[in-house]
């Protein structure tokens, strides 16, 4: 099956049901987690509970630590300097590790239903953007 959209959602002010709803809501069958360091101390959104939560609900679970905004840029955003978030970013981008799991994010989501997983609720503050902007396809952001 070929998809034709990608999905990006942000977990910010959400319960972990909340995003798993809207994840089957608009039909997607796989969760990309692009979060450099994939632990939250939201209840639910560390890597092995988020991981067995969407197994349970049918979808699949795949973090691509490559993809994940390196430590400065996480500080940046925290500082609210978003333009210095996307400048470190966009170097990062160009990494050997970066690369290879953009190419895979771009393999799945080109076979099944995708959805790019990070914190932010706001997608024009996050590295999900740029993400998906490299990905080249039909971008929907979602809300939970």
């Amino acid at each position: 099956m070929a998809a034709d959209e990608l999905f990006t959602i942000g977990y910010e002010g959400s319960i972990v049901d909340e995003v798993v709803a809207s994840l089957r809501a608009a039909g997607v069958t796989h969760l990309l987690d692009i979060r450099a360091v994939p632990q939250s101390r939201k209840p639910g959104f560390s890597k092995r509970l988020l991981s067995g939560t969407l197994e349970a609900a049918g979808i699949h679970y795949t973090h691509l630590k490559g993809l994940g905004t390196p430590k400065a840029g996480r500080d940046a955003v925290r500082h609210g300097d978003v333009g210095a978030m996307h400048r470190i970013f966009r170097a990062h981008m160009q990494e050997p590790e970066a690369q290879m799991d953009l190419a895979r994010a771009a393999d799945i989501a080109a076979h099944a239903p995708a959805c790019l997983l990070c914190f932010e609720r706001d997608h024009t503050h996050c590295h999900r953007q740029i993400v998906a902007d490299m990905l080249g396809m039909k971008t929907r952001h979602l809300q939970p």
